[in-house]
């Protein structure tokens, strides 16, 4: 009996051991994301990545685009450890990468295909020749339309159209008495919310963040006409409380049918055009975001990317991770279970040469177009000693546009003038450049 009860407690003390060994091996990757529907629907299939990869866990830290920029700058900087994986964009990546915040990916697999991603978008996430980021998904801005307001208001939208038609379309599409507003653009303050449109717009006014010498110029008439445009269409043909809307408030005022255009994410276009979720389906059109005959149109350059902060003690389980969630067999999976109009658009060439993706997604060709255009090494009308389509590639334009950002927001719910604003964002910009030892 005491034979049997020694055997007894050595096979128990094995097990035991040999769950803790599987427990020590198993790994838990924290991931911070955006609340937009793309990663909302990677979120849904990450099942079938812990089917094939058991012995990693997945913890998603879902956030509003502001409140992440937030956490996930905070925690690299710090170090502070608390994610694995970082949704970061096109303004971070090359910042970081060059602080050695982020682990290089130029090691994830050969069958990856890093030589498929889209060249506009690649240059975007890469340091020296190397990938810090993989692109989730790629995107530009554009029009999106109902096709119907249009033919209603007895007119045709180009392909390429100007800021004065859209103004005159925007007008004669508003019909407030129904809850149909000629024009939704983002009001919600922050340097990627209504920053980065009115950056973007302000480029095809002439406008510019800074002169050659870091001199700060929204005391210069192509500011006073960009704001002052923005906040005339808005007030007059956009819908009430946009102060308050960005990205996803005007995506549901859209798919609700009280948007006649809007002027956005080119990823948008999926979602807009599904009938499950958009009510206008049928009657969506797209053209390139407008532009003043200057030679630049309103249109960013973007790619919402995965990436690793050098801080994470998971990095070859995080790298596994993002290679699944931005590869071609994720694209496929998305299509299998969504359509491909839905899969994830703007990172590969290999996507806008499947025959399936684009007959599916009419809107693929002017995605493709309005990435193209944008040229965030030249992207303004004047030269300016800073690169970046809708963003400032210094670390300090983040603060500076989100209180940039809060005045141009104020000034669009009534609480301050255009010419108020404009002095204070001069004003903040000035001392924040001077602080940050530019003049």
């Amino acid at each position: 009996m005491a034979i049997k009860r020694a055997l007894l407690n050595t096979a128990v003390g094995l097990g035991l051991v040999a769950g803790f060994s599987a427990a020590a091996s198993a790994e838990t990757l924290t991931i911070a994301t955006v609340n937009n529907g793309d990663m909302v629907r990677m979120q849904g299939l990450a099942s079938e990545f812990t089917a094939a990869n058991p012995d990693i866990t997945l913890e998603w830290v879902t956030l509003e685009e502001n409140v992440l920029r937030q956490k996930v700058t905070t925690d690299v900087a710090t170090k502070g450890g608390q994610f694995d994986i970082m949704t970061i964009g096109t303004y971070e990546v090359p910042i970081w990468a060059k602080q050695g915040w982020l682990v290089s990916l130029d090691d994830l697999p050969a069958e990856w295909d890093k030589a498929d991603l889209l060249p506009a978008i690649a240059g975007g996430l890469s340091v020296d020749g190397s990938l810090y980021a993989a692109p989730f998904y790629g995107e530009s801005s554009m029009v999106m339309y109902r096709k119907d307001l249009m033919e209603k208001a007895g007119l045709t939208m180009p392909d390429a159209p100007t800021w004065a038609f859209i103004k005159e379309a925007a007008e004669k599409m508003t019909d407030k008495a129904n809850e149909v507003y000629g024009i939704c653009l983002r009001g919600k303050a922050g340097w990627g919310e209504n920053m980065a449109f009115l950056t973007a717009m302000s480029n095809s006014f002439g406008a510019k963040w800074f002169d050659e010498n870091w001199n700060a110029q929204f005391d210069q008439k192509p500011w006073a006409d960009t704001l002052n445009f923005y906040l005339d269409l808005m007030t007059n043909y956009g819908p009430p409380g946009a102060a308050n809307n960005g990205f996803n408030e005007n995506l549901s005022l859209m798919q609700t049918g009280h948007c006649g255009m809007w002027i956005d994410a080119t990823v948008a276009a999926s979602f807009v055009s599904n009938p499950k979720d958009s009510q206008v389906a049928e009657q969506m059109g797209y053209a390139l975001a407008p532009d003043n005959g200057l030679g630049k149109r309103g249109n960013w350059l973007w790619a919402w990317s995965l990436a690793i902060p050098a801080g994470t003690d998971s990095t070859d389980a995080a790298k596994k991770f993002v290679a699944w969630a931005t590869s071609k067999e994720y694209t496929a999976l998305v299509a299998s279970k969504e359509g491909w109009a839905n899969v994830p658009p703007g990172t590969r060439t290999s996507l806008y040469e499947n025959s399936e993706y684009l007959a599916a997604a009419p809107f693929a060709k002017m995605t493709l177009d309005s990435i193209n255009a944008a040229d965030p090494t030249h992207p303004t009308v004047d030269p300016v000693p800073y690169t970046g389509v809708q963003f400032v590639a210094i670390p300090e334009f983040q603060g500076i546009a989100t209180a940039v950002g809060q005045q141009f927001s104020a000034a669009l719910a009534g609480t301050e003038t255009a010419e108020n604003a404009l002095k204070a964002a001069q004003d903040l910009t000035v001392k924040e450049m001077k602080a940050a030892g530019y003049n």
